[in-house]
Parts: C-alpha cells; sequence; structure tokens
C-alpha cells in the first residue's frame, strides 16, 4: 500500500521539479545582470528619484542608506569600496569567473556612486563629485598610508631609507627630500640571498602642505623597473608616474579650497 502512494507521488514531485526548472533558471538569468537591471529601472522613472532597487543596492553595498550618508562620509565609503572591489586586486586569483564578478561588483559600485551625487545635488543642492581630488585647488593629507612594493631586488628596501649599510628595523623613518613627508618601515629587514623576493611594507605620512607631486616623483624614481607591483592603501596601483599620483591623491583627498 505503502509502496503504491510513493510511486504515485514520485513522478508527480519529478514532473513539478522539471516544470519548475525554467523559472529557476530565468531567475538565475535575471540575478546576474544586476546593473543592468538596476540601470534599465531608473530610466523608466523621473531621473531625479532614487528607484527601491537604487535604494537597496546603496544599502547593501554602502552600509547605510542614503538618508544616514553626508558629502564626506559618501567619499571615504567610496574610497574603501573601490579599494575592495577593483578588478586588478583580484588578478591573483586567476580565475575570470572571479574576476568578472568583481567587475560587476565594481561597475554597480561606479553606477551608485553617480546616482548618490545625482541625488546630492537635486534634493540638497550640493554638487558632489566623486573626482574632487583632481581639482587644482584639492587638499590632500595622509597619516599612515599603507604602501606595500613587491619587488626581487634586495637593495630597493635600503635605498628607499637611505640605510645603504645598515639593516632596517620596525619603526625606522626617513624624510622625503624637499618635503616634511615621511616614510616608516613596518618589517625589520636584514638582507636578503639574490632571487628571493619580497614586499616591502611602510607607511606614508605627510600634510596639507606636502607637494604630492613632489611626493610621488620621488617614490617613483626610486621603484621604477625595480618593483613588480605597487599597492596603495589596499589598491592595486600601476607602476606609473600619473597612476601613482591619482591613487595617492584619490586615497589622500580632504576638500577643495580652505574650507573643510
Amino acid at each position: 500500500m505503502h509502496l503504491k502512494i510513493l510511486g504515485a507521488i514520485i513522478p508527480c514531485a519529478l514532473i513539478l521539479f522539471f516544470l519548475a526548472l525554467p523559472n529557476l533558471y530565468l531567475s538565475r538569468i535575471c540575478l546576474v545582470p544586476k546593473i543592468l537591471y538596476i540601470r534599465s529601472n531608473t530610466k523608466a522613472m523621473d531621473n531625479r528619484t532614487l528607484s527601491l532597487q537604487e535604494k537597496e543596492a546603496i544599502v547593501k553595498f554602502f552600509g547605510k542608506p542614503i538618508e544616514e550618508m553626508n558629502p564626506e562620509s559618501y567619499r571615504q565609503l567610496l574610497r574603501e569600496l573601490r579599494a575592495r572591489y577593483h578588478p586588478d586586486n583580484f588578478e591573483k586569483f586567476g580565475d575570470e569567473t572571479v574576476r568578472e564578478m568583481a567587475t560587476e561588483k565594481f561597475q554597480i559600485i561606479e553606477h551608485l556612486a553617480s546616482r548618490i551625487e545625482d541625488h546630492f545635488k537635486n534634493h540638497h543642492g550640493i554638487q558632489v563629485s566623486s573626482e574632487d581630488f583632481l581639482q587644482n585647488d584639492a587638499r590632500f593629507a595622509f597619516d599612515r598610508m599603507k604602501i606595500e612594493i613587491n619587488t626581487a631586488d634586495k637593495d630597493l628596501k635600503y635605498h628607499l631609507f637611505g640605510t645603504y649599510y645598515r639593516w632596517l628595523v620596525y619603526g625606522d623613518s626617513y624624510k622625503i627630500p624637499g618635503t616634511r613627508a615621511a616614510i616608516t618601515i613596518d618589517d625589520s629587514h636584514q638582507g636578503s640571498s639574490i632571487g628571493y623576493r619580497e614586499t616591502i611594507r611602510m607607511y606614508l605620512t605627510f600634510g596639507e602642505n606636502d607637494s604630492t607631486d613632489d611626493i610621488v616623483r620621488w617614490l617613483f624614481t626610486k621603484i621604477e623597473n625595480r618593483a613588480d607591483s605597487l599597492i596603495i592603501h589596499k589598491e592595486l596601483v600601476q607602476v606609473d608616474f600619473q597612476a601613482i599620483l591619482v591613487a595617492l591623491r584619490r586615497q589622500s583627498y580632504l576638500s577643495i579650497g580652505m574650507n573643510v
């Protein structure tokens, strides 16, 4: 008796399962291109108004609703998100799927950033740009910005700190010529054998009166053709003068003009 009932239930269950498969597959397809979904819904609405999907995405990525943000907190959160989800950070995994997922998230974050800036402008009359750090009168400063340099050049660390004939000890500092900026070593280094690869970890501290151009020019001349990779405050940066300058300014941006 029980076998007959079970024999009747199983085929029905299988039929229902296969009928549901297209819907499950379709829902997966709809979930993948989230940015297209968000953008398509935005176009259908007043461009001045955030859609429900956008508001939910802002909370998901930025950690708080837009009503609880101000321009400064928004910029800080955006810097952290860009550093965390930049696709270059996922190259080390060597997995195309992982990189595509990171790229998708990064694109969503950039789209949400533009919508948040529109919201500040349209509803509060505040002109906010995540690229304010590119303005001529932008101001910069940072206390202990972490910089990591991957290299096979065993002498690079000593050339950076001007200690050619002695070991580097944790906490050793070096003042960058022509500025008040300084770098501080994060690890103790006692030399290495030929062919040994290492990561030089140090902190950069500079104030508003220091020239970011001078700081970057000094750093670039030291590591050019000697560093294999460079990470500035969790952001993977190309070993190129302009790329380093943009990354350093983005991370250390304070405000425009004299008003903080």
